[in-house]
């Protein structure tokens, strides 16, 4: 009866949390006002909850071997740390001291909590050590913090520092008490790579590097944050990061905006291409198809003068063979011309022209170009057959002029979905450093030339040294299923 009496001024006097559980469900029997305070839940809503709940790393199993019954039907207590949780899925640790009592009806559990956030904060820190720590944070840019990812998958936030209504636009305290907050911030098409960075992160132990958009409703606005945290593994299984969070959002418009300006620049260039291309084939024709045709007309009408000139005047004969030979000589230079501003065998296919050019190297400069192929014709594109050849010529004469090679193998395949050249050669090699000096132009119009495409140029050495060049394009749908 005196039990009766005392019993509710001690539970709801006390400052401390006192919990009293069933021995062996652990569903609680008894909370004080303490208790309900600190966990943000009504009496009535605890009453149908376990000890389980709001401290998820207890299990029956493990009381059983902290306090195993006594023979006067009491044991305790036994003194450890642990997180409780509140009603809004926030933690803060708490040191609990445990007892157990064997009551006429049944064991019971009862446990006394005392928040011990204060202390842990102030603790392990010398006060020239916390100072010299807060000066660190207070001048660091951004927002300084350590979360906790517990067992079952919940995250919190043990510390952030004062940089957190700077960077998030909501006060830490506001975050600490519902740590969940901060993930609906992030926006939904950034959330998967965040979790999976946290997994992997969590899984493996590496650094967690994440890089992501958050909406902050304080300023209506988007910013790009960098997180950058180091893991450590707890006791209970759980993980803790200490990290930083900064904000990149200047930065990372300055290269969203750069790439934009690169990719406007690869599309003038490719235009531009286009247009020398096409201007090219407009030049060749008129040589090839008016002055042509005009030198072939004054080549017959020479020759029409000539057999009526007088049998005896060798003067007129020596100049008319000599007008003979020039018109020849104009006529094979507007071949060439007309050749070299877009060949014609380009008009059987891209095949066809670089065998004709792999031979036309051979006999020109004298090296050696061996030429195989898995295709007998590929259908291109005219502009993309064009731009392949102009790669492979841009290579053949990178050869001639640096190389000093005495072979060259040229080998073009075609795959299901891509077309894939390869010009490789026995001579001295390319360093890295002669790739990217200011003056290789060849170089980078191959690369742009590629690029344009939706394709890859890569060059490599060979394994006997000289270099190799290799091409690979993505075909159209209708030509990779061909």
């Amino acid at each position: 009866m005196m039990q009766a009496e005392w019993l509710p001024i001690v539970m709801q006097g006390s400052f401390n949390e006192i919990y009293v559980a069933d021995g062996t469900s652990l569903h609680l029997l008894h909370v004080n006002e303490a208790a309900c305070a600190n966990l943000r839940y009504q009496a009535t809503e605890l009453a149908g909850m376990s000890l389980m709940d709001i401290a998820q790393d207890i299990l029956p199993h493990t009381l059983e071997t902290m306090l195993p019954m006594s023979a006067e039907g009491c044991a305790g207590p036994h003194h450890f740390e642990t997180a409780l949780y509140r009603k809004d899925g926030s933690n803060y640790p708490a040191e609990i001291r445990l007892f157990r009592y064997r009551t006429d009806a049944t064991p019971v559990w009862i446990a006394i909590a005392r928040d011990i956030s204060d202390r842990l904060q102030r603790s392990d820190e010398s006060p020239p050590c916390k100072s010299r720590f807060t000066a660190i944070v207070s001048n660091t840019p951004g927002l300084v913090y350590q979360s906790v990812l517990r067992p079952n998958g919940t995250l919190s936030f043990s510390y952030l520092s004062g940089g957190c209504h700077t960077l998030l636009g909501i006060a830490a305290e506001q975050l600490l008490a519902r740590p969940e907050q901060f993930f609906e911030m992030i926006l939904p098409e950034d959330r998967a790579s965040y979790l999976e960075s946290m997994d992997t992160s969590a899984h493996d132990l590496r650094e967690w590097n994440w890089e992501g958009r958050i909406w902050i409703d304080e300023w209506k606005d988007i910013k790009w944050v960098n997180l950058r945290a180091t893991p450590q593994p707890l006791p209970d299984g759980s993980v803790q990061w200490d990290g930083l969070m900064t904000n990149i959002t200047q930065s990372k418009l300055d290269e969203i905006e750069t790439r934009r300006s690169r990719n406007h620049l690869a599309e003038l260039s490719a235009h531009i291409e286009h247009v020398k291309e096409q201007e090219r084939t407009r030049i060749a024709r008129e040589v090839h198809d008016d002055i042509g045709g005009n030198l072939t007309a004054i080549k017959m009408a020479l020759a029409l003068l000539a057999s009526r000139l007088p049998r005896n005047n060798k003067v007129l004969a020596e100049k008319a063979a000599y007008v003979d030979l020039l018109v020849d000589r104009t006529i094979e230079s507007a071949h060439r011309i007309a050749s070299d501003l877009r060949p014609s065998i380009l008009d059987f296919g891209i095949v066809a022209a670089i065998e004709w050019q792999a031979e036309e190297f051979e006999k020109q400069i004298g090296i050696p170009c061996d030429f195989t192929t898995n295709a007998k014709e590929i259908d291109l594109h005219p502009d993309h057959a064009t731009a392949i050849f102009r790669i492979f010529q841009e290579a053949l004469t990178n050869i001639a002029k640096h190389a000093g090679a005495s072979q060259v193998t040229v080998q073009l395949a075609r795959t299901r979905s891509t077309l894939n050249l390869k010009i490789i050669d026995n001579g001295k090699g390319m360093t890295a450093a002669e790739r990217l000096k200011p003056q290789s132009f060849g170089i980078r119009g191959m690369i742009e030339r590629a690029n344009s495409l939706g394709g890859r140029l890569s060059i490599g050495h060979t394994d006997g040294g000289g270099c190799t060049i290799s091409l690979r394009i993505p075909l159209p749908s209708n030509q990779a299923a061909a």
